[in-house]
């Protein structure tokens, strides 16, 4: 595969947690996020993504969130619970992605806020490049989400990724 090719990242939040007397890392799904990530599952699949790899949060919720939408997919890609993704900052998890190898062409992150957010802000150029209004209109207005997720693309190696190199392809969250 050449390193110029296209490639998608879909940076997934994970859905709606419960808050028990356990600590944030622990933290499991409420019942609204165990349905909102199979929702977002099924919506995942309808984009027709063939994912080549998910990384994914150690945190309870996420991988809760993971394995009901994955059920959703076609296809299982190979996962990798990434203990980096609790608590990263937009730069840290650009760190985790420019470590892909470069024959995958397709990766999920599920993640968490304020982190997801803040990569959806910045991956995208400024003006045309930007991608759909209507996408970059909704996490404006918004935000990011539980059980959302976004789609964006980018020419190049996952080395060569860096703030203002993608453009912002759609969006998507669960009906509130």
């Amino acid at each position: 595969m050449s390193v110029a090719e296209s490639r998608r990242i879909v940076l997934f939040r994970h859905a709606k947690a419960d808050w028990p007397e356990v600590t944030d890392h622990e933290r499991p799904l409420a019942e609204r996020g165990r349905l909102d990530a199979a929702t977002a599952g099924s919506r995942l699949a309808d984009t027709g993504i063939p994912f080549d790899l998910a990384l994914c949060s150690t945190a309870v919720r996420t991988r809760e969130t993971w394995k009901l939408a994955v059920h959703e997919l076609a296809h299982r890609p190979k996962t990798v619970y990434e203990e980096r993704l609790y608590e990263a900052s937009p730069g840290e998890l650009i760190a985790v992605l420019n470590e892909t190898p470069d024959d995958a062409r397709n990766v999920i992150l599920v993640g968490h806020n304020p982190s997801v957010q803040g990569l959806a802000e910045i991956l995208p150029g400024a003006g045309a490049g930007a991608g759909s209004g209507e996408a970059r209109e909704w996490l404006d207005r918004r935000g990011f989400a539980t059980a959302g997720f976004a789609v964006l693309s980018f020419t190049g190696s996952w080395k060569a990724l860096e703030p203002g190199v993608a453009t912002l392809d759609d969006y998507w969250a669960p009906s509130e």
